[in-house]
């Protein structure tokens, strides 16, 4: 383990930081409220000559995402930044990159998605992104957001994974917030990702290739089920990154983070941020000898589903907390993943949903310890009086 380098940012400067450590061959980037100060940092490294980075201005989301797609075709490494309605303008690109088996690394500012217009933190975006085939890390705090970043290039590039990935973190709640932070010194993250070697690449001469051509129904489902099997890949290089990062830093990380889980018998499945404050809650309950628990989602896309399932086969209620809203009126994203899971692994365990913090609405301690009270009154009635619920919301 080495020494680190001890330090005060906010969450876009610590990925700004992260990304100068990188110094990737092309970023290109649209500003959008809460992601805007990523690119707006890094131009500063770019203009002082910091990095050797091509930085491209583009006028839409969009065009950044193909700006991205087609410098990483053509043998580049390559990352870029944004929030909401510029992930939502993004669309179409990321399916492309993700099939195209482009290694991308974005950072995603998690905002509310309009309507109406809010410009604070929520999951709708990178939640509406779940299924389109890229990576996804989550993040707790600055901290994580840093390790994550440095993690996902050599998860994104190993050649039985070749995908791109979403590092995950709270709009102003993370990106603006300043905290204590370690940093890896800047040849220790050069040394980490190595170079990068792609494979097959529209530059390469003696290998001419063709990439997005029409594919018709003789080969498109080969694509994707080969696409599959990367994703399912995935999962063990993610654990096989982790390993080799924690000798680096002596920072663990794996598909999700168990707190006070050992003998738990009231938990919560939560994301982010907000993980934070259930945590507190957490050692509030301890002191009172009451087994709670948390369990904090890095991983969503490859979902880790047998070792969640197994983590929470032995608690007696758990709640699912959703900062997005699905409109399935069957709870939302997270809880519809877990809740799968646990029916091969913790079938005994009662479930409930819980939708929380839309469009940035703060969440207090006592909203999470009513959550607790809640799974306590079912274990003691045996009873569950609503499966799928919202905190904090004037009904």
């Amino acid at each position: 383990m080495e020494m680190a380098i001890k330090d005060k940012l906010s969450g876009n400067e610590a990925i700004a930081v992260a990304m100068r450590q990188i110094d990737p061959d092309v970023v290109a980037a649209f500003p959008i409220t809460p992601s805007t100060e990523v690119p707006q940092y890094f131009s500063q490294f770019v203009a002082n000559g910091q990095v050797h980075t091509e930085f491209v201005a583009v006028e839409s989301e969009h065009s950044a995402m193909s700006a991205c797609i087609g410098a990483e075709a053509a043998g580049a490494r390559t990352m870029t930044a944004t929030s909401s309605q510029g992930l939502a303008l993004m669309w179409e690109m990321l399916y492309i990159a993700a099939s195209l088996r482009l290694p991308i690394v974005m950072s995603v500012i998690n905002r509310a998605l309009s309507g109406p217009i809010n410009i604070h933190n929520d999951h709708s975006d990178s939640m509406g992104a779940r299924d389109s085939g890229w990576i996804q890390l989550y993040c707790e705090n600055n901290q994580e957001a840093y390790d994550n970043l440095i993690q996902a290039i050599r998860i994104a590039e190993h050649k039985d994974v070749q995908l791109p990935v979403m590092v995950c973190y709270d709009g102003f709640i993370t990106s603006h917030a300043v905290e204590n932070i370690e940093l890896l010194e800047d040849e220790k993250v050069k040394a980490f990702i190595g170079e990068y070697k792609p494979e097959h690449y529209l530059l390469d001469r003696d290998n001419p290739i063709s990439m997005g051509p029409l594919d018709m129904p003789a080969y498109y489902f080969e694509h994707k089920r080969a696409q599959a099997e990367a994703m399912k890949n995935a999962k063990k290089v993610i654990l096989e990154v982790a390993q080799e990062f924690e000798k680096l830093t002596g920072r663990k990380y794996g598909y999700f983070e168990e707190y006070r889980m050992e003998d738990a018998e009231v938990a919560l499945v939560i994301m982010n941020s907000t993980a934070g404050t259930a945590k507190f809650v957490v050692n509030q309950l301890r002191e009172q000898g009451i087994k709670a628990g948390l369990i904090k989602m890095r991983v969503f896309r490859p979902f880790p589903f047998e070792e969640l399932g197994k983590a929470l086969s032995h608690v007696k209620a758990v709640a699912i907390m959703d900062k997005a809203e699905s409109f399935s009126t069957a709870g939302g994203p997270l809880f519809t993943e877990v809740r799968s899971a646990m029916l091969d692994y913790a079938r005994d365990t009662r479930a409930i949903s819980y939708i929380y913090g839309l469009g940035g609405r703060d969440v207090r301690t006592d909203e999470i310890l009513s959550v607790y009270n809640d799974l306590l009154e079912i274990i003691r009635t045996g009873q569950i009086k609503s499966t799928f619920n919202y905190l904090g919301v004037r009904e």
